[in-house]
């Protein structure tokens, strides 16, 4: 085929890419330049459901010799946006060809588009409703992945991944995370999923806090009403860290490579078992310190709560808390989660006060009923409450904090008294924790 491709040629249609194909085997391939397309399919896995739920579609490209083209060599011989658009199209053509004979007719097909070419070209042809129809792909098993970078036609893309939605296909944004990467998109979009940059992973997998921050968007997606799959996991701590992280999907060399051998690619489920379990064992070492916590801090909290009924000053009741080699803070909170007095540093932590954060030391009469730790313990009273590590606002440091609801005896009467049993207040206490251990050793 020539490279320069007349005008008639700027939108192909399906009839126009038909004798671009061939029948081998059971598959087909496409003639492209001197060039033999074949489909490559990659398993994506469902964690949860611990099987295959669906594939990506990758295009390899081999010469005259069977030797294999470098994709990045491949799609850099198109000169001109028509001959991008008819790559494009042909690939999704020979992909769809041959996923409608694959014999799993159940899970998705990942289709990758950029936004260069969706904005190209015309939505008048209806190209991929005609490709459709033609082969009885049914549109609920395609899932359209846009690639997550920037074009000069917002209006245009936010067009096209209607009409893909339209047609009844799923729509994902590929490569989230990368440089250039927003939730601008992901608010104008409304993708059904979004696929992560590898990138993401592989700083996981040296930085703690990295891997914070991989749990953090993780979390905001689903909250943005998107399904999450992290691409790229190639060993079992990358995989281990996938599952911690809350992605609903998962693909990788890990679990398993691209092959063109379609008839032979396996269906059975990766051994999410095993993973699984080891991950429930971390878990319940690293993840969930909430039973050695309450238990271990539980005699403390009593005795300073006593004391406090006794009418001891709270430095004097926090003495024993204060005293322990893990706790940072102690702090009362009254029914309204607004503090009384200020915060109680131990001596270890008051020598180790950053002066850059000096302006939020403190606290007297801060509104804490923001804190979800603060309304559990109002909530259910008499029970030891313990979050999981987040940043503390007052030093910027990364904390646990144990509190306690109980009613104070000596409290004067007042619009929130409890007339049998005091006044409702909140005791809390913070605990260092280390990035690299989880919590602090208790011992």
């Amino acid at each position: 085929m020539s490279r320069t491709l007349p005008d008639t040629m700027a939108a192909p249609d399906v009839d126009l890419l038909s004798p671009m194909l061939n029948k081998e085997g059971d598959s087909w391939t496409a003639d492209y330049q001197g060039l033999t397309l074949r489909t490559a399919l990659q398993p994506i896995y469902s964690i949860s459901h611990k099987r295959v739920v669906g594939y990506e579609a990758l295009i390899r490209a081999f010469d005259t010799d069977n030797s294999a083209v470098l994709p990045i060599h491949l799609f850099g011989l198109p000169t001109s946006n028509a001959e991008n658009l008819l790559l494009d199209r042909l690939c999704r053509y020979l992909h769809i060809r041959n996923y409608s004979g694959f014999h799993d007719q159940l899970n998705w097909l990942f289709l990758n588009v950029s936004p260069q070419v969706v904005t190209s070209g015309s939505q008048a042809d209806a190209f991929f409703g005609q490709l459709l129809k033609k082969t009885g792909l049914p549109p609920h098993r395609i899932v359209m992945e846009i690639v997550e970078q920037p074009t000069d036609d917002a209006d245009r893309l936010r067009e096209t991944v209607a009409y893909y939605q339209k047609l009844g296909c799923l729509t994902a944004i590929d490569d989230f995370g990368a440089g250039h990467s927003n939730f601008e998109r992901i608010w104008n979009l409304s993708p059904d999923i979004v696929k992560l940059d590898r990138k993401l992973l592989t700083r996981a997998t040296d930085d703690h806090k990295a891997r914070q921050i991989l749990n953090g968007i993780v979390s905001l997606l689903h909250q943005s009403g998107c399904l999450v799959l992290l691409e790229g996991v190639e060993t079992r701590d990358q995989a281990l860290i996938a599952i911690d992280a809350g992605v609903d999907f998962v693909q990788g060399f890990y679990f398993r490579k691209p092959s063109i051998q379609l008839a032979d690619i396996p269906t059975e489920a990766a051994d999410f078992d095993h993973l699984l379990n080891e991950y429930k064992s971390q878990s319940l070492v690293t993840r969930d310190p909430t039973q050695q916590l309450t238990r271990f801090f539980s005699g403390y909290f009593q005795n300073t709560v006593e004391k406090l009924n006794n009418g001891v000053s709270l430095s004097q009741a926090c003495t024993l808390l204060l005293g322990h080699p893990a706790v940072s803070r102690c702090y009362l909170v009254d029914d309204r989660g607004v503090q009384i007095g200020d915060t109680l540093v131990s001596d270890a932590m008051a020598g180790s006060l950053d002066p850059r954060f000096r302006p939020l030391e403190s606290t007297t009469e801060a509104d804490w009923y923001r804190q979800q730790y603060l309304r559990q313990a109002l909530a259910q009273p008499e029970r030891l409450q313990v979050t999981a590590p987040y940043l503390c606002i007052t030093g910027a440091y990364m904390c646990v904090t144990l509190s306690l609801g109980y009613y104070h005896q000596n409290a004067r009467q007042g619009e929130h008294q409890n007339a049998q049993r005091g006044e409702l207040r909140v005791l809390c206490c913070d605990i260092l924790a280390n990035p690299a251990d989880g919590i602090r050793r208790l011992d």
